[in-house]
């Protein structure tokens, strides 16, 4: 009779103290972020070490006015130092594209990030860098991320089957009616009733008027087609 192990009647035999020996679940190449440097600080202000994308900034050179500005009314807010921007304490990103993306990317695209959102993102980028509408550029960044989209998660019901309308037999049994109005008065008539048949396609007109009635539509209907 077999019955339930329990763990005095289990056998040891197995040897587990070595199974996860010299194994590593989270490689390093999942950890390693090409835009992040140490951070020094010196008279309450940050002095971010050289990184690719801090000589690329430096390279650019270019302020815009928002920047230039706040330079030039030297009340702390805004700073340079080594040739390089800063506003509120970040590092200030010229209005280069290919400056931008990178950041964005390094930012939301790395699997130690997860594809974060709109709002932790920008949390994220803001730690270290600056540039006006930033928040526009994290939107539709994230908007425009094809992995996000194919595993956004659907909040709303789903759509039920479709329900085509039959095909008919033959013509004038399946027929659509739409008005096309109100139009300039001619002949005390200001509307056009246009009557299709969706076997043949065909079309027919009559001219009428806006306060046509569903008894005068089916007169039409009887006399006319």
């Amino acid at each position: 009779m077999n019955t339930k192990a329990d763990i005095l009647s289990r056998k040891d035999q197995v040897d587990t103290k070595e199974d996860n020996k010299n194994i590593q679940l989270l490689k390093n190449k999942m950890w390693s972020r090409r835009i992040v440097g140490k951070i020094r600080v010196f008279d309450n202000r940050k002095v971010v070490e050289e990184t690719d994308i801090i000589k690329r900034i430096k390279k650019n050179g270019t302020r815009e006015k928002e920047v230039l500005q706040a330079l030039q009314k030297e009340d702390g807010s805004a700073w340079e130092e080594d040739e390089v921007a800063y506003m509120e304490g970040r590092i200030y990103v010229p209005n280069n594209r290919d400056i931008k993306e990178e950041i964005l990317r390094e930012h939301h695209d790395p699997a130690n990030i997860g594809h974060s959102g709109q709002h932790r993102m920008q949390e994220l980028i803001k730690r270290t860098y600056w540039w006006p509408r930033l928040k526009e550029d994290v939107k539709k960044y994230v908007q425009g991320c094809i992995k996000c989209q194919q595993n956004k998660v659907q909040h709303q019901k789903k759509a039920g089957e479709l329900h085509p309308l039959e095909i008919p037999e033959g013509p004038w049994q399946d027929i659509s009616i739409d008005m096309i109005g109100p139009l300039p008065r001619s002949n005390k008539m200001d509307a056009i009733l246009v009557i299709v048949d969706r076997f043949t396609k065909m079309i027919r007109l009559k001219a009428t008027t806006t306060n046509l009635s569903s008894e005068e539509v089916a007169k039409i209907y009887r006399d006319e087609i």
